[in-house]
């Protein structure tokens, strides 16, 4: 079949679904209302002739042939990016779409310079599109290595092949509790003896594997994967759990969260600079590593 323009709208669509793991999820990434996401989706598998997914009560789906269309999708979408860059380099221009998959509380990390970064490519040329992805750690790696993402700046310990990983910092986490737990207002020598009754949030599984040996009680009666959703079970006062420093800070100066025994309960995971080793070449990728190194603050 000839691929057209609407077509290119279509398969972005679709891939963004896959991505977000159904219509209504992708809704904010793509700023379009779930009718139309749906309409759209429906037009691409009559373009096609397949059935792309399963989608109702029992969830969102893809059927086999829609595996196969998600990939050339990956594919195609990629080499259309990269004839772009090809095209402006010759013109020696900085043209194209940065997109670039952060951890979720990176903004709220001093030492974060994606703001910087994107106002200095902004200043070398406004025909460059950006697109941020807030990813869970796991998902950093995912959007790179698929090409969604040109860079990621992610926590790993465990490095995948293909992947380049240029070392910026270490993320400092300790144990919290909000303001209406039985923790909040007793001492150090006190916390010691109800610290271990007190039921931790499990988060992502990078803390996970990293805090399992600290003793405490991991009952899995409260969960999150995501630095947000910890906080709401810390201030709820039911749990406690880790977060970054950086993150819990804003709580712990408004006195709603309390740091437990920070010289115990700690720990820290290596912040990178992720990108894919096949994007070297890359003019619009090497622009943005280069700002980001340039504006990150150790």
């Amino acid at each position: 079949m000839q691929i057209h323009d609407v077509d290119l709208k279509l398969l972005r669509v679709f891939v963004a679904i896959v991505e977000c793991g159904g219509l209504s999820a992708a809704e904010s990434r793509l700023n379009i209302g779930r009718s139309t996401i749906s309409s759209h989706l429906s037009d691409l598998e009559v373009r096609l002739g397949i059935k792309l997914c399963k989608r109702g009560r029992s969830g969102f789906e893809l059927t086999e042939p829609g595996r196969v269309t998600y990939q050339a999708s990956l594919e195609l979408l990629q080499q259309c990016e990269a004839f772009a860059n090809t095209v402006a380099s010759s013109k020696n221009e900085l043209s194209g779409r940065v997109s670039i998959a952060v951890i979720d509380t990176m903004v709220s990390d001093p030492r974060c310079g994606v703001a910087q970064a994107i106002a200095s490519l902004r200043q070398l040329s406004k025909n460059i599109q950006f697109d941020i992805n807030v990813c869970e750690a796991r998902e950093v790696e995912t959007s790179v290595i698929n090409g969604r993402s040109l860079v990621g700046l992610g926590v790993s310990r465990h490095h995948i092949r293909g992947l380049e990983y240029i070392p910026l910092h270490n993320e400092n986490n300790y144990l919290y509790c909000g303001k209406g737990h039985d923790l909040f207002t007793l001492n150090d020598k006190a916390i010691s003896e109800y610290l271990l009754d007190a039921e931790v949030i499990t988060s992502n599984y990078m803390r996970d594997r990293e805090v399992r040996n600290d003793g405490l009680n991991y009952q899995n009666s409260a969960s999150a994967y995501h630095d947000e959703g910890i906080a709401h079970l810390i201030l709820s006062g039911e749990f406690i759990g880790y977060l970054p420093e950086h993150y819990a800070s804003f709580w712990v100066d408004k006195g709603e969260m309390k740091v437990i025994q920070p010289e115990k309960y700690a720990y820290n995971i290596p912040v990178s600079l992720i990108t894919s080793k096949s994007n070297k070449v890359n003019p619009l990728t090497n622009a943005i590593v280069d700002a980001l190194l340039v504006s990150h603050k150790d």
